[in-house]
């Protein structure tokens, strides 16, 4: 596991969380749908870039 992949899945968990807390304040859904493509991209990114896979 390199520093970027690790990064990437840590800002993920991290927005991923930002999610949880946004829908128990219940703030606007689009902008919880933002959060949500922001998170999967980087959880996606991450994993991804993981380099298990050679």
């Amino acid at each position: 596991m390199n520093g970027i992949s690790t990064l990437l899945i840590v800002v993920g968990l991290f927005l991923a969380g930002g999610i949880y807390s946004f829908v128990k304040q219940k703030m606007p859904k689009g902008l919880i749908v933002l959060l949500s493509i922001g998170a999967a991209m980087c959880l996606a990114a991450g994993v991804v870039r993981l380099e298990v896979w050679n």
